[in-house]
């Protein structure tokens, strides 16, 4: 069974700002997603989550374990940081066998080796120098030495930042497939990733704590106030200009007209009609409604 993570006002400045502003969750097993802009606290938390910077204040156990008990709690997690850049002379054979020897693991380090370098699907890669390989694999290398301990814990931050989509797709089903039977905390900006990802997720804003909870319940609370506007570019946008509360999503051609998506409380004219909201819509709301609250 997964583990839970219980985190109770969590504070953490950095001079005199606070990063993180009293923040309190739980995450349960499996995928949970941490949706934010940049700045808005989510390294701070993962790299705090990881043991790499201490707290300032609150508390956090896993799986009833104190963070104060950092060897403990460095056994159970493994974490992927944003920017993956180590051991760029080694060859990716190399750098895994010293993460593992790092780690501890002394009898069967080869069969452990070989078995993720096939999960991540890196075999035919193994000789090559770590600077030689793509984005994607070097994400892919990331995942491996975070996993080579086997911890209960993954913490992956901005894990898809700057692949392609058919890397982010093929790097969601990794982190998908060891989320199976252990906790998976996926930081990222964009909430496309989360939304086909994540059963459940917080989202952070400049610290502070916005939504926590069901992916279909954040979805769900964005009803009624994502709109679509048909029609030539100077009918909509001269409509849309009507409405200054109305936040403009998206924009795309479809079947020769421009289709604008927007966030409205309100209908935003005779033109707009209500549809079925999204990740990136709900954000998009639970965002704006927040800085209109400062």
């Amino acid at each position: 069974m997964s583990m839970e993570i219980i985190i109770e006002n969590l504070v953490k400045y950095y001079g005199k700002q606070r990063a993180l502003d009293g923040v309190s969750l739980t995450i349960p097993g499996g995928m949970f997603g941490l949706l934010g802009a940049n700045g808005s606290g989510k390294t701070t938390l993962m790299r705090i989550l990881a043991t790499l910077i201490p707290k300032d204040g609150g508390t956090v156990t896993m799986d009833g374990i104190s963070l104060e008990r950092i060897e403990e709690i460095r056994r159970m997690v493994g974490y992927l940081p944003q920017d993956f850049n180590m051991y760029p002379y080694y060859t990716v054979s190399q750098a895994l066998d010293y993460i593992a020897y790092l780690s501890g693991i002394r009898k069967g380090r080869e069969n452990r080796i070989r078995t993720m370098l096939e999960w991540v699907n890196l075999e035919e890669a193994k000789k090559k120098k770590v600077r030689e390989l793509s984005g994607g694999m070097k994400r892919r290398l990331g995942i491996a030495m975070a996993l080579i301990h086997d911890p209960e814990v993954l913490i992956a931050d901005e894990p898809t930042a700057g692949l392609d989509p058919e890397e982010r797709i093929r790097f969601r089903n990794l982190l998908r497939g060891f989320a199976g039977r252990r906790t998976v905390l996926l930081s990222t900006h964009i909430a496309g990733d989360v939304e086909v990802s994540c059963d459940h997720l917080a989202v952070l804003n400049r610290g502070r704590l916005l939504f926590a909870g069901d992916m279909k319940e954040f979805i769900q609370g964005a009803q009624g106030t994502i709109w679509e506007l048909r029609g030539s570019g100077q009918e909509t946008e001269a409509e849309l200009a009507k409405y200054p509360e109305a936040v403009l999503i998206s924009q795309t051609v479809k079947d020769g007209e421009d289709v604008l998506r927007v966030y409205s409380e309100e209908r935003p004219g005779s033109m707009a009609e209500c549809v079925t909201p999204r990740a990136e819509d709900a954000y998009m709301r639970i965002s704006r409604r927040n800085i209109k609250s400062l």
